[in-house]
C-alpha cells in the first residue's frame, strides 16, 4: 500500500479502506498456519507539520495449539496511531504501509494458545508425565548426588 508523498502532501486526508492478503511465506515465518483477509480501515490526516497514520486493523489468524498441535483460531483487532513523518526519509517519494501493518500483527501474535480440545489431552503415562512452568518439579535423578557432598 504505497502512497505517493506529494499527493499525501496536497489532501488533508486521505481514506483507506481495504482487505490485505499476505503471502504465504511471510504467513510460514511467523509460524501463521492461515490468515484470512485482513480488513484494515482508517485515514492518514495530514496538516503541514506532520502525518498521521490511524488505523483499524481486523482478522482472523490461525495458529497451532502449543499442546496437540491442533489449528486454533485467534481473532484480533489493532489500533495503530503512527506518525509518518518519523518514518519518511528526505529521499524518498512513496511511502509504504503495509511494513507497518504487517509489523503490528506480528505483536499481535500470542506466546501461545491452547486448544479448547486439549483439556481432554493425556497428560500422564507409563513412565512419563507432562510437567508445565507452574508445576516444574525438581529433578530428582539428581537428588541423590547432593547427599554425597
Amino acid at each position: 500500500m504505497k502512497f505517493d508523498l506529494n499527493t499525501l502532501n496536497t489532501k488533508p486526508q486521505i481514506i483507506i479502506d481495504t482487505k490485505i492478503n499476505f503471502p504465504k511465506e511471510d504467513l510460514e515465518k511467523a509460524k501463521i498456519l492461515k490468515m484470512d483477509e485482513v480488513s484494515v480501515k482508517g485515514q492518514i490526516n495530514n496538516n503541514k507539520e506532520e502525518s498521521i497514520l490511524n488505523l483499524t486493523i481486523k482478522g482472523k489468524m490461525t495458529l497451532p495449539c502449543n499442546l496437540t498441535l491442533e489449528p486454533v483460531d485467534y481473532p484480533f483487532s489493532i489500533e495503530i496511531e503512527e506518525n509518518l513523518n518519523e518514518i519518511i526519509e528526505n529521499s524518498q517519494k512513496t511511502i509504504d504501509i503495509l511494513p507497518i501493518i504487517w509489523e503490528n500483527i506480528l505483536m499481535e501474535i500470542p506466546m501461545r494458545v491452547i486448544s479448547p480440545n486439549a483439556k481432554n489431552m493425556k497428560t500422564k503415562g507409563n513412565g512419563w508425565e507432562l510437567i508445565t512452568d507452574s508445576e516444574s518439579k525438581g529433578n530428582n535423578s539428581l537428588a541423590k548426588l547432593k547427599d554425597l557432598l
